[in-house]
């Protein structure tokens, strides 16, 4: 699968509620490195360690290639962060991308969606950074 569709079946996992600029970075940072095998060639995201953990502006990228393809929408969230969801479009063409996965790997990528979204900013990065220190190494957060 190439890394749009991998993007957009994150995405979908939420259900067409949005995720903030945080969240869906780690989701797809998660999925990024702990299943790699649903990833064409040399089709993955190049993480590096970036002032809140692991980031990559390819995944803003993909995301705004989806927006153009009218299967995500960007809006302005309550945050003040553009907060990022899929349209009814988005929602039917994931739902497919995830029914042609083997079902471990749609529960994994539902699992990361669920525990990323039901985190605020500070607890969802603490956890990145127990969890992957490696990804600490330019970070300006405190927390």
């Amino acid at each position: 699968m190439n890394r749009r569709d991998v993007l957009l079946s994150i995405m979908g996992c939420a259900n067409g509620l949005p995720f903030s600029p945080v969240q869906l970075q780690k989701a797809v940072f998660l999925i990024d490195r702990n299943l790699v095998e649903i990833f064409d060639e040399n089709s993955r995201f190049g993480f590096e360690p970036y002032d809140y953990g692991p980031f990559d502006r390819e995944v803003y990228v993909e995301a705004g290639y989806l927006e153009l393809s009218g299967l995500t929408i960007s809006a302005k969230g309550n945050s003040g962060y553009t907060e990022y969801s899929v349209t009814t479009a988005g929602l039917a063409k994931s739902k497919a991308l995830l029914e042609s996965m083997p079902a471990n790997h749609r529960a994994y990528i539902s699992q990361v969606v669920d525990w990323v979204r039901s985190l605020g900013f500070a607890s969802l990065v603490k956890s990145i950074y127990e969890a992957y220190p490696d990804m600490r190494a330019n970070s300006v957060f405190r927390g």
